[in-house]
């Protein structure tokens, strides 16, 4: 039984779980004797956090380091445009908007999660039973252009048979539009965990998932200032071997994760284990076959017109900065 916090769909039940998941996850500077650096790490609904946290990973780090915690991608690398975090982590498409708008960043690992972790929502009681049904219909993404969810629905609409111009498509943070959605304002949502899985157990229906569409990749990403300055670019080395560390004990110990990611973020136990069940967790360098895949996502998307021009994905990848420990 899901909790009352999730039973109701009122607009203020969801502002409180919006507010749970971009508050809970800020933290103070964590000092180490003696740091040789300090390093500001981006993150997105205290997703990466929660997994540290968890398994501890980062205790007895030789660097300084403090949580900076966003509701999406988007004001994530707005953040890192203007160098204020070292790093980021996000999904394959604002990986590449962000690469297009500028940002001054580079790949330096990948993150492997599921692609069922996202999709496209509408009300238990909608007409809509299939993506066919969306022509004439507005659909909500979060959380901007050049998201994941974009991409998902985008290829949904494909896959269907439905031509772009037949759906009106708007793009809303996914607070905003989750309170929206609770409220019943939005018929369609597409929309990526944790606020995917909330929108479900509060009865939301999937109409079409990511699975068969989506990478299911993820990536850090370091900004090129940070990577020039010698004691920075090692403390992110430490840091990514670290996050290789958190994310074994995370898949060899589920429930604890679980339990970790609820007490920070405020959700309920049910919708954690669903949610870290399929977050981006594995951790591994840069290969050729995530660049190949990469650049797929970067080819579609400017072929659809989701980016305004074609990212060379190699150009905006740093192979060299991590070795994973064997």
């Amino acid at each position: 039984m899901t909790s009352a916090l999730f039973s109701r769909t009122s607009r203020r039940g969801w502002l409180k779980q919006g507010a749970a998941l971009s508050v809970a996850a800020t933290s103070s500077l964590r000092v180490f004797a003696q740091p040789q650096t300090a390093l500001v790490l981006g993150d997105q609904a205290g997703g990466l956090r929660s997994l540290f946290e968890a398994s501890r990973a980062l205790e007895g780090a030789p660097f300084a380091y403090r949580w900076a915690n966003f509701q999406g991608a988007a004001p994530l690398f707005e953040a890192q445009r203007s160098a204020a975090v070292d790093t980021a982590m996000a999904g394959d498409l604002p990986v590449l908007a962000a690469a297009v708008g500028k940002t001054p960043l580079k790949i330096v690992a990948t993150r492997v999660g599921k692609a069922d972790s996202l999709g496209i929502v509408v009300q238990p009681d909608s007409p809509l039973r299939s993506v066919a049904d969306l022509r004439g219909k507005t659909v909500i993404v979060s959380s901007a252009r050049g998201s994941i969810s974009q991409y998902q629905l985008y290829g949904a609409l494909e896959e269907a048979g439905v031509k772009r111009e037949e759906v009106t498509v708007k793009f809303v943070l996914p607070t905003d539009a989750a309170a929206a959605f609770a409220s019943k304002q939005i018929d369609a949502w597409a929309i990526f965990d944790p606020y995917y899985t909330i929108a479900l157990q509060q009865g939301g229906r999937i109409l079409r998932d990511g699975r068969g569409i989506n990478t299911a990749l993820g990536f850090i990403t370091a900004t090129e200032s940070s990577l020039a300055d010698p004691a920075k670019r090692a403390a992110i080395v430490q840091f990514l071997d670290r996050l290789a560390r958190a994310g074994d004990w995370a898949l060899a110990n589920p429930e604890a994760y679980a339990q970790a990611y609820s007490q920070l973020t405020r959700l309920p136990i049910e919708s954690s284990r669903i949610i870290t069940a399929r977050a981006s967790v594995a951790g591994r360098p840069v290969s050729e076959a995530d660049i190949a895949a990469l650049q797929t996502v970067a080819d579609r998307s400017a072929r659809d017109g989701i980016l305004p021009v074609r990212v060379d994905v190699r150009a905006i990848t740093d192979t060299g900065v991590w070795k994973r420990p064997a």
